[in-house]
């Protein structure tokens, strides 16, 4: 059920859904969008677990973070948010940025993280993508706020898809202005902050993708399983970048199969299959 909480005058308001009982699987979303876009995540595994999606700061319910946060701050951010919800360790799933938060948190604070899922994450751009990502992030900071463009790039054109898209439209429509472009630098500039520290997290690690994502590569997925001991990569065909709204089915398969994965299992080489 969605849920709004008070944690503290330096947290503030914390939103999301929290839904099921059993071990806690925490959710993070993408710049933008909100606790909601994990939807058919929530519904599918909130039989078997406590599924905790989280409104990022700046998104949905939750509090902003200063305009001059950068990555380490939402890593931060919500390290405090799981001490205050005393959840004890937790598996982590991310999307996009919130991949890059959840990778953040299994390098900084792997006490807390059981294993870590990264849908769609990037993970040391090329030149020319980082200067696009950045010069979209200062458009983004002067109030040029273009939906068509990500839309676009983000959905194919079958009825599915464009099901999808209407709702991604919509979160986009209702974020607010400053939270995005706050959370969108951190986004652009955040993609090597912990890559040079992957080889630090021992916790199941999985690295999703659709094989059509331009942004989030195939390539992106497979380097980031390939630097953690236990990493392992998922390339879903004809799929984009919100392959957990397009695909479903084959991405809630691929969550239930690492939430398997025992934690504590001896280290043998990681890397893409």
């Amino acid at each position: 059920m969605s849920t709004t909480l008070h944690l503290s005058e330096r947290l503030g308001t914390l939103g999301g859904i929290d839904a099921g009982k059993g071990a806690p699987l925490v959710l993070i979303h993408g710049v933008g969008m909100n606790s909601a876009a994990w939807g058919p995540q929530i519904e599918a595994l909130s039989d078997r677990y406590r599924v905790i999606a989280l409104d990022m700061p700046g998104h949905g319910q939750s509090s902003p973070l200063p305009d001059t946060a950068r990555l380490p701050d939402y890593v931060g951010w919500l390290h405090q948010v799981l001490e205050a919800l005393d959840l004890g360790p937790v598996s982590l799933a991310g999307h996009s940025m919130g991949a890059l938060v959840a990778g953040g948190m299994a390098v900084e604070h792997p006490d807390q993280v059981t294993r870590v899922a990264l849908l769609n994450g990037v993970f040391r751009r090329d030149p020319a993508a980082r200067e696009a990502v950045k010069a979209r992030a200062a458009l983004i900071a002067q109030g040029v706020f273009d939906l068509t463009t990500p839309l676009t790039r983000w959905f194919a054109e079958t009825p599915e898809e464009q099901s999808a898209r209407e709702k991604v439209a919509g979160w986009l429509k209702a974020v607010d202005p400053n939270g995005y472009a706050t959370a969108y630098r951190a986004f652009a500039e955040g993609d090597a902050t912990y890559a040079d520290r992957f080889a630090q997290i021992t916790c199941p690690l999985l690295a999703l993708t659709g094989s059509g994502d331009p942004n989030s590569t195939p390539a992106m997925a497979e380097a980031m399983a390939r630097a953690a001991p236990r990493g392992r990569t998922l390339i879903i065909e004809d799929q984009r970048h919100m392959v957990n709204l397009t695909a479903p089915a084959r991405v809630n398969a691929a969550l239930e199969e690492w939430l398997a994965i025992p934690a504590l299992a001896p280290v043998t080489g990681g890397g893409a299959p």
